[in-house]
C-alpha cells in the first residue's frame, strides 16, 4: 500500500511540475489539459449566474472567469503539490495518512510547524518547502506579463471604437471614414493592427489565459475588433483593388496567421490551406447589402457586389471558422458577420452617433 502510494504521490508531482512549466517558464503555446479543463469547468458554472441568457448577464458573470482561472490555477497546483509530497511521505516513513499530510502541508508553505526528524525525510521536506515559494513566486511574475498583453490589445480596441462603433463591424470601418473624409487614415489603423495582431498571436498562444481577459466596455472584445479590420480590408481589397493600400494585405496576413496561431494552441482543428472558392457561412446577400450601405456614404467601387465576392471569399475563408469558434468560446459580443454563440442572443449593430450640426441661418 505504501509502495502505491509513493508511485501515485510521484505521477501527482510529475503532472503538476510539467503544468506549472508548460503554463508559466515555457515561451512557446504549450497545451495544458490541467489549465483548459479549469477553463472549461469555470465558464460553464458562471453561466448558471446568468439564466436569463442575456449578452448583458453573461458579459457581466464571464469578467470574472479569467481571475478565477488565476486563482484556480495556482490552488490546483499547490493542492496537488500538497498530495504529491503528502503520498510520498507517507510511502517513505511510518507516519499515518493524517501525519503525512500535515508535514507535507507544513514543509510546503514553509511553516515547519511538523517534522519527521528523520534524514530521508527532512529531504523531502526541503524540496517541498522550496516547491511552495517558487510556485508563488512564479505566478506573481506572471501577473504582469498577462496584464501589459492585456494593455497592450485594449488600447487598440479602445481607439477601434470612434472607428468602428460598438461593437465594432468591418463596413462599419469603411462607411465611418467615408463619411467623415477620414479615408487616408485607413493605412495607418492596418498598419496598427498589422503589429497587434502580430502581438496577439504571440501573447495569446503562449498565454491563453489572456483569450478569456474581457474589455473594460460590455460591447468590445479584442476577437470581434480584430475580425472587423480584417473584414474591413477584404471589402476594401475586394471592391477598389486599385485603391486599396498595401498594408490591407498585410493586416489580412498577419491576423489570419495569428487567429491559426492561437487555434493550434487551442489544439482545435482548422483548414491550413483553404480552397479560394471553399463555402463561407457568411451570405452574399448580407456582403450585398452591406456593399449598399458602404456606397450609400460615398465610398466608390471598381467592382460591383457580385464581381467583388468571389474576392472577398477568398480572402475571409482563411479566417472565417477560425474566428467564428473563438467567438464561440470566449463569449465575445454577438456583433454582425461574428458567427453563432452557446446562448441565444440576436445580433448586435454597432451604435452610430448622431450627426450633430449647428443651425445656419
Amino acid at each position: 500500500m505504501r509502495w502505491i502510494s509513493g508511485v501515485a504521490g510521484a505521477l501527482v508531482l510529475v503532472a503538476v511540475l510539467s503544468s506549472i512549466v508548460r503554463t508559466l517558464v515555457v515561451p512557446r503555446g504549450l497545451y495544458s489539459i490541467l489549465v483548459y479543463r479549469l477553463w472549461w469547468a469555470l465558464r460553464r458554472v458562471l453561466r448558471l449566474a446568468a439564466p436569463s441568457g442575456r449578452y448583458e448577464d453573461i458579459d457581466r458573470a464571464q469578467t470574472w472567469l479569467a481571475p478565477l482561472i488565476l486563482m484556480g490555477m495556482l490552488a490546483i497546483w499547490l493542492g496537488g503539490a500538497l498530495v504529491g509530497y503528502g503520498l510520498i511521505l507517507y510511502s517513505v516513513s511510518t507516519l499515518s495518512w493524517s501525519n503525512a499530510f500535515r508535514e507535507a502541508g507544513s514543509s510546503l508553505f514553509t511553516l515547519g510547524f511538523a517534522s519527521g526528524m528523520r534524514l530521508r525525510l527532512s529531504v523531502l521536506d526541503f524540496v517541498a518547502a522550496a516547491t511552495g515559494p517558487v510556485l508563488i513566486a512564479l505566478q506573481i511574475a506572471y501577473l504582469p506579463t498577462l496584464y501589459a498583453a492585456y494593455n497592450r490589445r485594449e488600447l487598440e480596441v479602445t481607439l477601434l471604437q470612434s472607428r468602428a462603433g460598438e461593437p465594432a463591424w468591418g463596413p462599419e470601418i469603411l462607411a465611418r471614414q467615408w463619411l467623415v473624409e477620414t479615408e487616408t487614415a485607413l493605412p495607418e489603423l492596418y498598419r496598427a493592427w498589422e503589429r497587434l495582431a502580430a502581438d496577439i498571436g504571440e501573447s495569446h498562444s503562449t498565454y491563453p489565459v489572456l483569450i478569456s481577459f474581457r474589455s473594460p466596455g460590455p460591447y468590445r472584445n479584442w476577437l470581434v475588433g480584430m475580425l472587423a479590420v480584417m473584414d474591413a480590408a477584404a471589402m476594401q481589397l475586394s471592391l477598389a483593388p486599385r485603391a486599396a493600400p498595401p498594408e490591407a494585405r498585410l493586416v489580412l496576413r498577419a491576423g489570419f496567421t495569428a487567429l491559426r496561431d492561437i487555434a493550434r494552441s487551442l489544439r482545435f482543428p482548422f483548414e491550413a490551406d483553404p480552397a479560394p472558392d471553399a463555402p463561407i457561412h457568411l451570405t452574399f446577400t448580407e456582403f450585398d447589402a452591406a456593399v449598399a450601405m458602404l456606397e450609400a456614404t460615398g465610398f466608390t467601387a471598381e467592382r460591383t457586389a457580385r464581381e467583388a465576392w468571389p474576392h472577398f471569399q477568398g480572402w475571409r475563408v482563411n479566417y472565417e471558422a477560425i474566428a467564428y469558434e473563438l467567438c464561440r468560446r470566449c463569449d465575445a459580443v454577438p456583433a454582425l458577420w461574428s458567427g453563432p454563440r452557446d446562448f441565444d442572443c440576436p445580433q448586435i449593430p454597432p451604435r452610430r452617433p448622431v450627426d450633430r450640426r449647428p443651425a445656419t441661418g
